[in-house]
């Protein structure tokens, strides 16, 4: 397999593993906001910041991809 073969599929593997991590977080936070909903404001608040790492990792690794694919 040539490396113009292999790239579609790391790429389609990294969107896919960042949809998972992204649907865990979200899930765990939906239901902890359905277990205390007083505490709404601060799971929120903690659970934004590694959501918007996460999806920044999966961005860079898709941009890094595209690049080898060019290059």
């Amino acid at each position: 397999m040539t490396a113009t073969t292999l790239i579609p599929i790391g790429m389609g593997l990294i969107v896919l593993g960042a949809g998972l991590g992204i649907g865990k977080f979200a899930a765990a936070a939906a239901e902890s906001i359905a277990r205390q909903p007083e505490a709404a404001d601060k799971i929120t608040g903690a659970v934004n910041l590694p959501l918007f790492l996460l999806e920044g990792v999966a961005i860079l690794a898709e941009v890094f991809t595209f690049l080898m694919l060019i290059l």
